[in-house]
């Protein structure tokens, strides 16, 4: 048990990345609108999230040098650069939402009156403080990648626990309502929004990193499979029983449109009553400062290493370009804010937007996976290659369901 538990690490990092307000919220709206349907859904997304942890992961340890530097010395800086700012985007949009859930959690418990909200000047301020602090954190740091990794083994056991409980007793507890079939036109985007937090090639990509990070080698390539494996088995279930809570507890109600994190927190009412809004409150504010520090850093340190300035948490420019990437999340957030419209509906669009560069990275992984120098130990496995292509294939399609659902979404 003890070595199961050591093999778990890098790719757990990236789950509690991937694990942030974003997916919560994705997930409790897919739970309520489209119901069971979103189980499978959430499956076979975590299937292809493993290969693609895999796949990274299998790159970091049997290449000398970085992937970018890999990329740059076979197909030219200029591919790596452009892999760089695909990511970097990526993360930019995910930050977006990261700061707005922020806003989002902490807007139940410091609003006046239920449904009020708090004044923009007052949403502006809590962002800059708590981007001001993360970046402060993130330069006073000493040994970075082993405080983040038990900072991410304790928030992900202590998310995994409290939904856990929460899912038992709403289905423990009878329905006070008779289920009624939604009409109109579904929407899509919340679905798009889950399988692109569950599915996210970005923070895939970055276990290739985590894997230098924590020191892993050739002879480390069989843990790194059972690290992929487990960590986003952890990450599935936890998505599947948000899904399952909001379900039960919101689908078939057409006077429940989840427009705000209160809406949201009222599947927590079975456990925890009237006090479901400050809990679920902080459930989001510890799922944002999971994945916000974490994030930025994906960002950060691909565009640094695309640019040739480092990849090592050690080295400056990633430091330097994840405070970029933060700061950019934070103004992009708080242009979004100013603007009216629904939190939740601002979180999952971003979260939908970032499946549009999730082909890039996918093919680059596939493409540093297949070299014909990798022979022997170094050799990818097969199933991974196979499963990384059907992920690639299936980015593809999502990139198009997403751009049209967005263009419909807009024009509406």
């Amino acid at each position: 048990m003890k070595n199961l538990l050591r093999s778990i690490g890098p790719a757990l990092i990236v789950a509690a990345v991937v694990l942030g307000p974003g997916s919560i919220l994705t997930s409790s709206k897919v739970g309520a609108s489209f119901g069971l349907i979103g189980v499978p859904v959430i499956l076979g997304a975590a299937i292809l999230m493993m290969a693609m942890v895999a796949l990274a992961g299998r790159i970091g340890v049997v290449y000398e040098k970085s992937p970018c530097d890999e990329i740059s010395d076979r197909l030219g800086r200029w591919v790596a650069v452009v892999i760089g700012l695909v990511l970097f985007g990526l993360v930019a949009l995910f930050q977006s939402s990261n700061n707005i859930a922020i806003v989002a959690g902490l807007e139940p418990v410091l609003e006046k009156e239920a449904g009020q909200g708090i004044a923009a000047i007052s949403k502006v301020i809590i962002l800059v403080v708590f981007n001001v602090f993360i970046i402060f954190s993130l330069y006073r740091m000493r040994d970075l990648y082993s405080s983040i990794e038990k900072l991410m083994k304790f928030l992900i056991g202590l998310t995994v626990l409290s939904f856990l409980i929460n899912f038992g007793v709403a289905w423990l507890q009878p329905q006070d309502f008779t289920p009624v079939a939604r009409e109109g036109k579904q929407d899509w985007i919340p679905l798009l929004g889950m399988i692109g937090t569950t599915f996210s090639v970005g923070g895939a990509f970055y276990q290739a990193y985590l894997v230098k990070e924590k020191g892993w080698g050739i002879p480390e390539a069989k843990k790194g499979v059972v690290d992929s494996v487990l960590s986003i088995s952890i990450l599935a279930l936890v998505t599947t029983v948000i899904l399952l809570t909001a379900f039960r507890t919101f689908y078939g109600r057409p006077d429940v449109l989840l427009s705000n994190v209160g809406d949201v927190a009222r599947q927590l009412e079975p456990l925890f009553g009237s006090a479901a809004k400050v809990v679920f409150s902080i459930g989001i504010l510890a799922g944002a400062t999971s994945s916000f520090l974490v994030n930025s850093m994906i960002g950060g340190t691909v565009m640094s290493d695309s640019l040739g300035k480092g990849s090592r948490l050690s080295d400056k420019w990633p430091i330097h370009m994840t405070t970029v990437a933060l700061l950019v999340g934070m103004v992009v957030a708080i242009l979004s804010l100013l603007k009216e419209g629904s939190t939740v509906t601002l979180i999952t669009f971003a979260q939908a937007l970032t499946v549009l560069g999730i082909p890039a990275l996918a093919a680059a992984l596939i493409y540093l996976g297949t070299r014909k120098e990798l022979t022997g130990d170094r050799k990818v496995p097969r199933w991974i290659i196979t499963l990384a292509i059907v992920g690639f294939l299936v980015a593809c399609c999502l990139a198009v369901k997403t751009a049209l659902a967005v263009a419909d979404k807009m024009g509406g």
